[in-house]
């Protein structure tokens, strides 16, 4: 099916990200749709592998989450049914051992950045520095023009959405903005911008042409 002028547009600025995102040294794929990038997720992980993933709508809404949990890996799971508050952290640690670590983010600038915020620190500590691979999945809509940009549509809309998404109290999943709360509650404690990859192709960004998590 040809692609309309608007998905030819799109087209044209993924593909300039990508190749941003290649220049930092960070391998990237650009899908169209879900389905694709779940394939490419499985064609990426090796059976009995230790895989983790970070909390993440857009796992969900793809289905990478599922695939993770269907017996073909060793998923460290942090959120599984029962699980104490001392035994999430400690898998959360455990996660820096991890073959492959997959995750969403807050944001993919056109400069080739990733841009992320982080309540606990763990997803953003690991992303720096640990799992052997890390896999970021991120909709078309994460794409933006600067860091600056990231972070502040992070704090407008991310935030408060994840914050209202798993009952959190903080002004803003009360009133839909960030308020730089000092709430026990905070999700957006922590920020990473990750630039330029000293060890190259550790991470790897599978882009898709859909409007995915917040």
């Amino acid at each position: 099916m040809e692609r309309t002028m608007i998905e030819v547009f799109r087209d044209k600025r993924a593909a300039k990200t990508l190749a941003a995102l290649k220049k930092n040294n960070i391998d990237a794929y650009y899908v169209h749709t879900s389905k694709e990038a779940l394939d490419l997720v499985e064609s990426m992980l090796v059976q009995g592998s230790v895989v983790t993933c970070g909390g993440s709508v857009t796992l969900a809404e793809t289905g990478i989450d599922n695939l993770l949990k269907n017996g073909k890996y060793e998923f460290l799971d942090r959120a599984r049914p029962g699980i104490t508050p001392e035994e999430s952290h400690a898998v959360m640690r455990k996660a820096f051992m991890a073959d492959y670590y997959v995750i969403g983010t807050n944001g993919i600038t056109e400069n080739g950045e990733l841009f992320f915020i982080d309540g606990n620190g763990n997803r953003v500590a690991a992303v720096a520095y640990g799992p052997k691979n890390v896999i970021v999945i991120a909709g078309y809509n994460k794409i933006t023009e600067d860091a600056e940009e990231a972070r502040r549509r992070t704090k407008r809309i991310a935030a408060p959405a994840n914050a209202y998404r798993i009952g959190a109290k903080t002004p803003c999943s009360e009133m839909g903005y960030c308020t730089d709360c000092n709430s026990p509650d905070r999700i957006c404690g922590d920020e990473l911008l990750v630039g330029y990859q000293r060890m190259g192709n550790r991470i790897k960004v599978i882009l898709i042409d859909e409007e995915l998590g917040f």
